[in-house]
């Protein structure tokens, strides 16, 4: 492997967010290690990624099953284990009903997967990072993590874990040269209202209408730039909006962004 490349892991690398960060990372001249419950999308992501002299590696597990997570990384080759980068991306929102009708499926879901499945990576992946006393976390937070909105309970009650969880972490790491990063991303078209409406792609299609939304890509170059900042300088924080949204209830629709 070319030991001038830095390692980035990303998890849920296999559509929007991370699937953009796999690109813009490769890209960047990272190698890099993607993660998602996919074999065949990992495979294929890998196999494009690798036309260019990226070196790609694949670990198929869900970040929800902390014994699998383990078994993955303990299962990286020695040469792939000083991770310069990784990005806790995998997560979702699963339904919109109000709070006393949701659905306790939904709710394990998205607490096992935005919160756990972030804890279980940082576990495993951060005491190396002490170790070598470099690094970077970039967790992908929400705008929703900013305040509730309606049929947003859960869901916005993870992604304000997220924000503490990275406060939490930077306080942590403040005497070492890791840096941690949350960035918070507002209306972003990629299959996330799919997975809430549980396939329902009209009503999906709906949360974007008469908007220009950001989408995966603009995100990944967000957390690139984070990445690629100065040593000394640690982007903590990024709220990245579609231009005409405000917040995460202000949204206005019709206008154009010309």
């Amino acid at each position: 492997m070319n030991m001038d490349r830095k390692i980035v892991l990303i998890t849920g690398a296999t559509s929007g967010i991370g699937e953009g960060c796999a690109r813009r990372f490769a890209k960047g001249g990272y190698n890099l290690i993607i993660t998602g419950r996919n074999e065949k999308k990992l495979e294929a992501l890998k196999q494009e990624l690798g036309n260019d002299g990226t070196e790609v590696l694949t670990l198929c597990f869900d970040v929800r099953d902390r014994e699998a997570a383990k078994a993955a990384i303990d299962s990286i080759p020695e040469s792939w284990q000083d991770i310069d980068v990784l990005i806790n991306n995998a997560g979702l929102a699963r339904g919109l009903e109000p709070e006393y009708e949701g659905s306790f499926d939904d709710w394990d879901q998205m607490i096992d997967t935005n919160i756990k499945g972030l804890l279980t990576m940082t576990r495993l992946i951060v005491p190396g990072m002490v170790k070598r006393n470099k690094g970077h976390v970039i967790n992908i937070g929400s705008v929703a993590g900013d305040a509730a909105y309606a049929g947003g309970n859960v869901y916005c009650s993870t992604k304000a874990a997220v924000k503490a969880l990275s406060d939490g972490l930077r306080i942590d790491v403040a005497d070492t040269n890791i840096r941690v990063t949350d960035i918070k991303p507002g209306l972003v078209e990629t299959n996330f209202s799919n997975i809430r409406f549980h396939g329902d792609t009209e009503r999906a299609d709906n949360v974007y209408k008469g908007i220009k939304p950001l989408n995966g890509d603009d995100i990944a170059d967000v957390c690139f730039y984070a990445a690629s900042a100065p040593a000394h300088v640690q982007i903590a924080e990024v709220l990245v909006l579609a231009t005409h949204q405000a917040n995460g209830t202000v949204i206005k629709r019709g206008m154009s962004s010309e």
